[in-house]
């Protein structure tokens, strides 16, 4: 039963007989219609529901949303389309061993979301329907070698438009750590050697500021232009 004015939430004062009227009254109510009282204070109706609950009256008549739905807390459950949309996130094409642990373990504290891809092709997929800020392919996952690999092609093939968001790490044991010149020919920003895979964090906060200082300006300047 309601207890103060949704206008002025000064208390309604009600008397018994008061209460008794209006109680007999929401009993003989419709459960679609609303029965409006006025409050004492502000002179505003108040309309009730069956259950004598008010209804906010918001001006230019909007209702707005009801709270959200709080169980996936309760329950400690997040998943992956709910997770913060704000937070970059890295898709992971590499074998499932003891060293994938490794690298989930350095994205993770550099600061990304992980999204670990059962197949090149579901990768490629998975693509078409999320940003993704980082791409990390082992040189051997697709294939006996990069020039074999479908997965690296699309990468080099893919439009700049796209391309130049993207942080595309490299690793796998031809590779010298943090040689831009490797990285440059292999159209990656960053490649890591396998012997090297626990100063991967370490690697990546050397390498994403440097990208950041060679591309920022280009990328705010194509921003303000209004290409991206």
């Amino acid at each position: 039963m309601i207890s103060s004015c949704p206008h002025c939430n000064q208390t309604l004062k009600l008397g018994e007989a008061q209460q008794e009227k209006l109680q007999k009254a929401l009993d003989g109510l419709e459960a679609s219609k609303k029965l409006t009282i006025k409050c004492p204070s502000c002179n505003k109706g108040i309309a009730l529901d069956a259950k004598g609950t008010a209804e906010q009256n918001i001006p230019g008549g909007i209702k707005p949303p009801g709270p959200p739905d709080l169980s996936w807390l309760k329950e400690g459950n997040l998943q992956d389309e709910d997770k913060i949309a704000d937070v970059p996130m890295a898709l992971v094409l590499f074998p499932k061993n003891e060293k994938l642990e490794i690298v989930r373990d350095a994205l993770e504290q550099v600061g990304y979301q992980i999204s670990v891809a059962d197949s090149p092709e579901e990768a490629v997929e998975r693509m078409r329907f999320v940003s993704f800020a980082c791409v990390v392919l082992h040189s051997q996952y697709d294939g006996p070698s990069l020039e074999e690999s479908n997965f690296h092609k699309y990468m080099r093939d893919m439009t700049m438009q796209r391309r130049r968001y993207l942080f595309y790490i490299l690793i796998g044991p031809e590779f010298h750590t943090l040689y831009n010149l490797q990285a440059l020919a292999y159209s990656a920003n960053l490649v890591v050697n396998e012997d090297d895979l626990y100063h991967l964090g370490v690697a990546m906060r050397k390498a994403i500021p440097q990208y950041e200082e060679l591309f920022g300006p280009f990328m705010e300047e194509l921003t303000s232009s209004g290409k991206s």
